[in-house]
Formats: structure tokens, C-alpha cells, sequence
């Protein structure tokens, strides 16, 4: 199966059923980024840290696999120079609508998050990579594609899935019962059988997602070359809608630095 298109087919119709992550924010909260008060998320429910970003006044910006115009919106109104990555047409047409409703400059570009040819080397002061390499088969590629096209004394703040979560059986876990059925590194390609990918990706087309080890997910930015320098984690907000949260938080962001 190609990955690549099935889920850019899958976030496509992701943003006509207004999944939460497809949603643009509204002009209120551009205007108060204009003003530099701004929360962005790249976990489900913890902002980003402000101490973590580098000056944003002028600096080239690369919102990676961040479409759906939340992310690349709010630093475009805080002055970043945006250009806003990824593999949904219709994500990035979110973008585009946003920057026409408020006036703010967006590049928009579509394509792979672990093949950024479409960049020169030491392009970008930031990059900004919400959760979603959970639908790229190999994640260390998007490492050494950061490091490449960050400048020296770049940061990339990166947010992603704590594999954990991906040893339960989905459809149990639903139910609110816990139980163990997986090893990591999880494949719906692998994973699954035929039937159950039909039922549960295939008809309903939702984005095929592939869990990644910790060793690939922090030991793949430093084997890239950065230096890790800030670690917080995350949980869905309401237990009650996943089970898992009652326990522990299953997703991780880091901030990163190129030497």
C-alpha cells in the first residue's frame, strides 16, 4: 500500500469531517498573537513553553507536517516568516484560508515530512513538528531532513506519540478496557490483518499510523545532531475519553538545538 497517498486521501477527508486538528483558529486568536499572547500546541493539551522559542520576529520559520492553520497561523502573526509543510492539500488549504482572512503571509508547500528536497540546506531558524510522524513509516529520516535545512543555533520543538500507546488493542481500549496485544514498533500495515484494516482504515479512510521507539524518536534527533535541551509530556485532556490517560501521559515533546 503507498503510505504517502492513502493518508494524504485520509487528512484530506479528515478536514470535510473537521477532525480537531483540521480546524483553523479564528481571527480573535491571531489578533492576540499579533500582540504576542499566543498558545500553540504540538501535544493535545499543553502549550508550548515561551521560553522555548528562539525570536520570532523575522525568523524563517518551517511548520512540518503542520497543516490544518493553527500552528503556522499563530507564528505568522507573531512575526515568523512561515512556510507551512505538508502532505494534505486540503490541510494546507486551511492555512491559506486563515492568511487570507487576517492578511497574514503563508507559503504553503505540499509534500513528504522525511523528504524536504524542496529545501536548501541551513533554510530555517525553527521548525515546528507537531504530533504527526505517527503516519510516516521511518521517523529518523525526518530527523536528519531537520538537522539538514535548520541553520546552526536552529531550534526544532517536536511532538509525538509516546509508543505506549500503541501496545493496546484499539477497539478494546475504545471500550475502556486495557489490554496488551501489540509489540512496538507498532505497523497498521503489519499489525493488523486484512479484515480488521478494512474495518478500521480502509472504509472508514482514516491515516495509517505506525508507532516509533523511543530510541528513534529522541536517540534519532541526537544521532541527527541535536542537542536535546527541553522535555515535557502530555495526555488527552479527559480520562474518561481514554482510558490510558488515567494512568500515565503518553505523549512527548522535546525542543532540540543544531550546533
Amino acid at each position: 500500500m503507498d503510505v504517502l497517498s492513502h493518508n494524504r486521501a485520509a487528512w484530506d477527508q479528515n478536514v470535510a469531517r473537521k477532525n480537531r486538528w483540521t480546524q483553523p483558529v479564528d481571527s480573535e486568536t491571531i489578533a492576540r498573537a499579533r500582540r504576542g499572547e499566543f498558545e500553540l500546541l504540538i501535544t493535545p493539551t499543553k502549550p508550548v513553553p515561551l521560553s522555548w522559542f528562539p525570536t520570532l520576529q523575522a525568523m524563517p520559520t518551517l511548520c512540518l507536517a503542520s497543516g490544518g492553520g493553527q500552528q503556522g497561523p499563530l507564528l505568522a502573526a507573531a512575526g515568523a516568516v512561515v512556510t507551512v509543510f505538508d502532505n494534505s492539500p486540503q490541510q494546507l488549504a486551511q492555512d491559506r484560508f486563515v492568511a487570507k482572512r487576517d492578511g497574514l503571509a503563508i507559503a504553503t508547500v505540499a509534500g513528504d515530512m522525511a523528504y524536504l528536497s524542496a529545501f536548501a540546506d541551513e533554510t530555517f531558524g525553527l521548525i515546528v513538528h507537531p504530533c504527526s510522524n505517527c503516519f510516516a513509516s521511518e521517523v529518523r529520516p525526518v530527523w536528519r531532513e531537520c538537522f539538514r535545512v535548520l541553520r546552526p543555533g536552529g531550534v526544532l520543538l517536536a511532538g509525538f506519540v509516546n509508543p505506549v500507546r500503541y501496545l493496546f488493542d484499539v477497539e478494546q481500549m475504545d471500550k475502556g478496557v486495557l489490554e496488551v496485544r501489540y509489540s512496538i514498533p507498532y505497523s497498521d500495515l503489519r499489525d493488523l490483518n486484512e479484515s480488521e484494516r478494512q474495518r478500521r482504515i480502509i472504509a472508514p479512510l482514516e491515516p495509517l499510523e505506525f508507532s516509533h521507539t523511543l530510541a528513534d524518536q529522541i536517540g534519532g534527533q541526537l544521532d541527527a545532531g541535536f542537542l536535546l535541551s527541553g522535555f515535557f509530556e502530555d495526555k488527552y485532556p479527559s480520562p474518561a475519553d481514554d482510558p490510558l490517560s488515567r494512568y500515565l501521559e503518553t505523549f512527548i515533546a522535546t525542543r532540540a538545538v543544531k550546533p
